[in-house]
């Protein structure tokens, strides 16, 4: 298989034919937008420039309602009305950690449901944004891996999540105002619900629209995609989006991560690490993240410690290390503090950094690895999500 060869998946995978309506502006690309703007009787010399201005009352100013767009005449700001929505997901809950994390339960077409964390720091926010209801992937450590995978989600529930966070946030500039360079939204990771390189033209398509210059305007660099190790996609990510890499890895021999996650089974770790390897934009600047849950007596021995390094050996990396968040039935526990000292301190001694990821909104279940639609967790039993995890 090449590596633009398309991935395929079970066939309860295939994406479902989503309702009809008015197109939906969210989500088009410059070129669809274009096109979309000439079939809906924009002559085509006045296309660009409409969709410029459009564009940028969207994405930049994050304006929904057309009759606002007042560099627009009023006879095509009607057209537009009447042709066009501008959609976002639905919130269904907010919910705000003692920590400040803001976990959001957001229902999209078909009433599905997939979560959006918010997290503050002192010199940044991360949104942590989903790319598939549900996940295909069954790793066991994973609360999301016991949903079933329903769908893919469009780029535009995928850029949607984005703008619907910087509402919550108050984070559109507003005409006039003196410009704030200050972005309490300033980096995105896709890291919540389902494996973003099985879907990954919409997420390619979602992220282009958030580094735009004339949109949202986030540099490549404060983007992170984090794959469990679809490898014939992993090149792409560097050639057609170019964010920063992150590999959910967790474990140091095959008989290890082919239960912690599955898909090793297909791509083994010396198929993975080759990929990672060649990857295209891997440099000093530019270091795959290796993201490791340290889960007490599974993979948290000084031996799992000096075999990481000897895998990585070579490839500029950083190496994040999870306290195991847990779950209602997961068959797992937390390492000891002590245990996760001891593993980061080989880690560095070995001249990697081993930052130990602090836990957020552990108490609203937004933390990594935790996130689930309501939904989903009110139907399952402890005994069933232990019986999925397959104990």
């Amino acid at each position: 298989m090449t590596a633009k060869a398309p991935i395929t998946q079970d066939v309860h995978t295939i994406p479902r034919k989503l309702p009809e309506g008015k197109p939906n502006l969210v989500g088009m690309t410059q070129d669809q937008m274009r096109a979309a703007l000439i079939e809906a009787g924009t002559p085509e010399k006045q296309a660009k420039m409409r969709m410029g201005q459009l564009w940028q009352w969207v994405y930049h100013w994050g304006v929904r309602d057309f009759d606002a767009m007042t560099n627009l005449s009023k006879d095509y700001r009607t057209m537009l009305a009447e042709t066009f929505v501008i959609a976002l997901p639905e919130v269904v809950t907010r919910q705000v950690s003692t920590d400040g994390t803001r976990k959001y339960l957001v229902r999209i077409a078909g009433g599905h449901e997939v979560e959006v964390v918010y997290i503050p720091e002192e010199d940044r926010g991360t949104l942590c944004i989903s790319s598939q209801v549900g996940c295909t992937l069954t790793c066991t450590f994973c609360h999301t891996g016991t949903q079933k995978l329903v769908r893919n989600l469009t780029t535009s529930e995928i850029v949607g999540q984005i703008m619907v966070a910087r509402d919550d946030l108050g984070e559109w500039p507003v005409p006039g105002d003196k410009k704030d360079e200050t972005r309490l939204l300033s980096n995105i990771v896709l890291m919540g619900m389902g494996e973003p390189l099985y879907n990954f033209e919409n997420v390619r398509d979602a992220m282009k629209i958030a580094m735009d210059p004339h949109g949202i305007q986030l540099s490549r660099r404060r983007i992170t995609l984090s794959t469990s190790g679809v490898v014939p996609e992993i090149a792409r990510t560097a050639e057609e989006i170019g964010c920063q890499l992150a590999i959910s890895f967790h474990a140091t021999t095959d008989e290890v991560r082919d239960v912690l996650v599955p898909i090793n089974k297909r791509w083994n770790l010396e198929v993975l690490i080759e990929a990672l390897r060649n990857y295209p934009r891997v440099s000093n600047s530019e270091r795959i993240t290796f993201e490791y849950v340290m889960l007490d007596g599974v993979n948290d021995s000084d031996a799992d410690a000096h075999r990481l390094i000897k895998l990585i050996e070579g490839i500029p990396a950083k190496i994040n290390l999870i306290p195991f968040n847990e779950w209602p039935g997961a068959p797992y526990k937390r390492s000891s503090n002590n245990r996760i000292r001891a593993f980061a301190e080989i880690i560095y001694q070995a001249g990697y950094a081993s930052p130990v990821r602090k836990p957020r909104g552990e108490d609203i279940m937004a933390a990594c690895g935790q996130l689930k639609s309501a939904t989903e967790r009110e139907r399952k039993s402890k005994r069933q999500i232990a019986q999925e995890a397959g104990l």
